[in-house]
């Protein structure tokens, strides 16, 4: 599972102009200098035709900076949303325009907590010529304050469908959510009877979310490895200059310990992540099992190592003035985002036809 040699150069443009410019103002140079929005969007709808692997690389180095660029909402969740609709006139209007970085997309899907894809209770009503009336909350919107264009999972009489919503449309009510982790925007989007477009056949919300689902899990996993990747680089940085009794602190057996365990935990995360992304990439069938094992391999391994770079960086670690405490928030809000390691396992145990587990 070794990167290609393009694989590489993604990841080199990528960490240069997030080190050329600060954290709010880097989307415009990723999307216009490296393309970044349009990387998993076909060529015919103004992308680079890229898949997962190349999404990946992106989300590493997002996940490594600690971003706050709306990458996995539009680029990840709302791009791939789109393609597995299967409805080409919704792509070819609203692609080229999240492929170029113009408009944000946010998919409005989880509520009370929930990412189950057959779980939203959202009511959508037919309207007048065509639309769909749509009431109800969703929670944890990634970047939806802002976003130009909600897709919304809502309830029929068919079951969970899509539906295309403006996000300045009337009906539609948006607040940022004040969050553990302040890097991810997220929203609370409250709809009454808002107008949307049908995405996608009715009743085929549930099978589409589904899929983003596994996809959402396998971006995710690669940022979260980002993440703790950095953070490991961080301690040992920091073990090799702190001196403690005359010595740096990485010298102590059992400082060296615990940072062999935080290393383990990385490569093994990275290994997990690796195998979704490829699988992704391949369609392969086994990509739910390998998304979920993914998701939760991850999840724990960046939880772990986050807080051991507080621990390792004793006092200075737990201030304001560092980044430990950044990378540990991250941490935390990534592991309920698109569903708990527990929930996870279930969904792998399900598959696999065994008893679940925590």
């Amino acid at each position: 599972m070794r990167p290609t040699e393009e694989e590489e150069e993604l990841r080199s443009a990528v960490r240069a102009v997030l080190h050329r410019h600060p954290e709010d103002a880097a989307w415009r140079p990723l999307t216009t200098q490296v393309g970044v929005a349009g990387l998993a969007v076909p060529e015919e709808y103004g992308g680079a035709g890229c898949g997962a692997r190349e999404v990946g690389v992106v989300m590493e180095e997002l996940g490594r900076e600690l971003s706050p660029v709306p990458y996995l909402g539009s680029a990840v969740l709302a791009v791939q949303t789109l393609l597995a609709s299967g409805d080409g006139e919704a792509c070819a209007r609203l692609l080229p325009s999240l492929a170029s970085g113009a408009v944000v997309g946010a998919v409005a899907w989880a509520e009370h907590g929930s990412w189950d894809p057959s779980a939203p209770r959202a009511e959508a009503v037919p309207g007048p010529g065509g639309t769909w009336r749509i009431t109800g909350t969703k929670e944890h919107v990634l970047d939806g304050a802002a976003a130009g264009v909600l897709l919304v999972a809502a309830r029929s009489d068919a079951g969970v469908s899509l539906f295309e919503v403006p996000g300045d449309g009337a009906g539609v009510h948006r607040e940022a959510t004040v969050t553990m982790d302040s890097t991810r925007a997220q929203a609370r989007v409250v709809l009454t009877a808002a107008e949307g477009r049908l995405v996608g056949g009715v009743g085929e919300g549930a099978r589409v979310l589904a899929h983003v689902l596994d996809l959402a899990c396998t971006a995710l996993a690669a940022e979260q490895v980002g993440a703790a990747a950095r953070c490991l680089e961080l301690t040992l940085a920091y073990a090799g200059e702190r001196i403690q009794f005359g010595r740096p602190i990485g010298s102590f057996q059992a400082v060296k310990h615990r940072l062999a365990d935080a290393y383990v935990q990385v490569e093994s995360a990275r290994s997990a992540a690796l195998g979704a992304a490829f699988a992704a990439a391949a369609g392969a069938l086994e990509l739910p099992r390998l998304a979920a094992a993914a998701k939760s391999a991850c999840s724990e391994a960046f939880s772990a190592v986050a807080a051991e770079t507080i621990q390792l960086h004793g006092g200075i670690g737990i201030t304001w003035e560092h980044d430990a405490h950044r990378y540990f928030k991250r941490a935390h809000g990534s592991s309920h985002l698109f569903g708990t390691p527990a929930w996870h396992r279930a969904r792998l145990a399900a598959d696999l036809g065994l008893p679940a587990t925590t």
